[in-house]
């Protein structure tokens, strides 16, 4: 074989590049150990985490929130907020991991159906044991159509969880459970989950919330309604008259002039 064939060809070199960029965009974050879109189908986001198609026979898995814009994060991102996971009674999802370390849960949510506060509230245990997330309400947090993330440290050490200073063995396969509890107001649910190691310096975090730039009325309203609205937004003084509008005043003078000529022109042929 010729040394001439050895050389990488053009496609070689586009392969390892963007293998390269997958590769920095993961190690960005933090190694990924579980990642699941919560009734959806999988995908990757603007981090380079892959998040596994949910395959929970539990519950209802529902796209209703397909419908609804999310706001606090990338356009390309939205469906991780737009699927979900709930049911009309406590639920787990189960995470595998044997590897002592230090690690990071990532539960995200959004609220896409209630407009207003209190009517859906639930609590988050581990192990079924430890409340890591205590009387969540979504639209109380952020308002409707807005991401929302809950980040909860951990650590195993010999097949133990540790998590806010209490400790719960894993099962006998290596798994803990992540419990969404049923409360007094509807029904607990969860949009996508993710499982980084390291610390909170580790995993990527969404922008500080509220926006400035939104009005707290347009949180209220449906989705539908705040995109007809463009318009929360106060303009900067009153509305300017059009210039291609069209002017007819000029008529005026004439109608006036006509409405004075005929009667005259009466009354001479009277004399």
């Amino acid at each position: 074989m010729s040394m001439r064939n050895l050389r990488p060809s053009l496609m070689d070199k586009i392969f390892v590049s963007v293998l390269l960029v997958a590769i920095q965009q993961v190690a960005g974050t933090g190694e990924v150990m579980f990642a699941v879109n919560c009734g959806g189908d999988a995908h990757t986001d603007v981090n380079g985490i892959h998040y596994e198609r949910d395959a929970a026979t539990v519950g209802t898995a529902s796209e209703f929130g397909r419908g609804s814009p999310i706001r606090r994060i990338a356009e390309a991102d939205q469906i991780l907020y737009q699927t979900e996971r709930y049911h009309t009674n406590t639920f787990a999802y189960y995470v595998p991991i044997e590897e002592n370390g230090d690690y990071i849960l990532i539960l995200k949510f959004s609220e896409v159906y209630f407009t207003s506060g209190n009517q859906k509230v639930f609590d988050v245990f581990l192990n079924d044991k430890h409340l890591v997330v205590s009387n969540l309400d979504i639209f109380n947090k952020v308002g409707r159509g807005v991401a929302h993330d809950e980040y909860i440290p951990f650590s195993i050490n010999d097949g133990m969880l540790h998590v806010n200073g209490q400790t719960s063995p894993l099962s006998l396969d290596g798994k803990f459970s992540i419990n969404f509890a049923k409360g007094i107001s509807d029904n607990p649910k969860i949009n996508a989950i993710a499982v980084l190691r390291g610390d909170l310096n580790d995993v990527p975090r969404l922008r500080e919330w509220p926006d400035p730039d939104v009005s707290l009325e347009q949180d209220a309203q449906p989705p539908e309604a705040a995109t007809e609205k463009t318009k929360f937004k106060k303009t900067s003084g009153p509305k300017a008259a059009n210039p291609y509008d069209e002017d007819e005043s000029w008529l005026l003078p004439i109608f006036i002039a006509i409405g004075v000529f005929i009667p005259t022109v009466i009354c001479l042929c009277r004399v």
